[in-house]
């Protein structure tokens, strides 16, 4: 390819689109696998460009995890209307977290698999990310629970677990949405609307299941 040239504009602007370049590289073909000549020539800018504005290949990664989580945080809070009851909020951050993954592979693959497998700093950027959602959601189990007048107190232990356990599952749901054919955000969302909330629906009415007592040792 032939030198790149660059129109004049805003140097912030310029920055998205390196960093646009930069979640489509990384996530079709792995942040080891990703070359900044890749990035610059699909940003259509120089080499020493995306080097001025990013510095290293590490900081441009960094970057990237940093603008993909504050994007799917921002989506699945703007999803959620607060004065609704607890289970149309989490169905409506549910739908909101699958469209957002739906809609940008790229990123989700940067967030869901590069970032978690390439060490610090990438990893600390995720927890931090996932910290916030499962925090999203455990008021929201604690909500719930309140408005069910049956176990207002669920120990704090369990519910912040089952908040850990749905944010999982809808990871994993995410990853096997955006590589099946046909599944939709909406159907993602009520597959595992229909597997956690009649779980606790039941939990919050004193229908907790427990384990058969030979094995309650264990």
């Amino acid at each position: 390819m032939g030198a790149v040239k660059t129109k004049r504009m805003p140097r912030a602007v310029r920055e998205q689109q390196m960093l646009d370049a930069a979640v489509r590289i990384f996530g079709q073909r792995g942040y080891m696998a990703a070359s900044m000549d890749e990035i610059a020539e699909l940003a259509g800018v120089s080499k020493p460009l995306v080097y001025l504005y990013l510095n290293s290949k590490e900081d441009l990664f960094s970057a990237c995890i940093r603008r993909e989580a504050a994007a799917l945080t921002q989506a699945v809070r703007a999803g959620v209307s607060p004065g609704l009851p607890a289970d149309r909020q989490l169905w409506d951050g549910l739908r909101a977290f699958f469209a957002h993954t739906a809609q940008h592979p790229d990123g989700w693959t940067v967030l869901h698999l590069q970032a978690r497998t390439h060490g610090e700093p990438f990893a600390a950027e995720i927890a931090a990310m996932r910290t916030e959602i499962v925090a999203f959601v455990t008021r929201l189990i604690a909500v719930a629970a309140r408005e069910a007048h049956h176990d207002p107190d669920l120990p704090e232990r369990e519910v912040a677990g089952l908040a850990e356990a749905l944010v999982g599952a809808a990871e994993s749901l995410a990853a096997w949405a955006n590589t099946t054919p046909g599944v939709t955000a909406r159907q993602a969302a009520a597959t595992l609307m229909n597997f956690a909330w009649a779980g606790l629906a039941n939990l919050m009415e004193g229908r907790s299941w427990t384990p058969p007592v030979a094995q309650a040792r264990t």
